[in-house]
């Protein structure tokens, strides 16, 4: 038993190891996307299912509550952190435009919507990305796999992806969680100074 522990730990510092390699430059440059977007005073929207959901929920608490330093909230909103409201999109207009009805009623042009999904194939953030892009706003995707998610396919040349190398749903999590966690420190450092390399 302990042998496995200790493997599996083995195993989620390799994948994360081979995805901050790939990903690096990309995470920066998301990073700033980010910025962009709010220095031009727009707003993220954020949305995944299930432990992606609890990703996008935890990203926009950080953004908006704060990182780990004292700074003013960001503007941010997580889309399934509305059980209410997902559900009766859901309820009323089919499970597919649970997010991306929510996009057309909330988004401007000029907001950034954040998708985070294991594979990229769930039709809610299939139709959100295509909201998005009818509200004209630019998208980054997190998604992972060794192929490309129906989502994939929707993305233009002004979006990003950051896709984890693995077909693991628990290593794309993991990645997609530290993903999240450089984003913050990075936008942190970016509008409010300072950060050692």
């Amino acid at each position: 038993m302990e042998q496995r522990v200790v493997t599996l730990f083995h195993r989620s510092i390799e994948a994360t190891m081979n995805a901050g390699e790939l990903l690096a430059p990309l995470i920066a440059e998301a990073s700033e996307m980010i910025v962009h977007t709010l220095l031009a005073e727009n707003k993220l929207l954020i949305c995944g299912n299930g432990l992606s959901g609890a990703l996008a929920q935890s990203f926009s608490a950080q953004l908006m509550g704060g990182f780990e330093r004292e700074r003013p909230g960001l503007p941010a909103l997580a889309l399934n952190g509305d059980g209410i409201t997902t559900g009766t999109v859901a309820r009323n207009h089919g499970r597919a435009e649970s997010y991306a009805r929510q996009i057309r009623a909330l988004g401007q042009p000029g907001d950034l919507l954040v998708i985070i999904s294991t594979d990229g194939k769930d039709s809610n953030l299939v139709q959100a990305v295509r909201a998005a892009h009818d509200r004209d706003m630019g998208v980054l995707a997190l998604t992972g796999g060794e192929s490309d998610g129906d989502c994939t396919a929707l993305l233009d040349v002004h979006d990003i992806e950051l896709r984890v190398p693995s077909e693991v749903a628990s290593e794309i999590h993991q990645v997609h969680l530290l993903t999240l966690f450089c984003l913050c420190d990075l936008i942190d450092s970016s509008l409010f100074g300072g950060y050692e390399e």
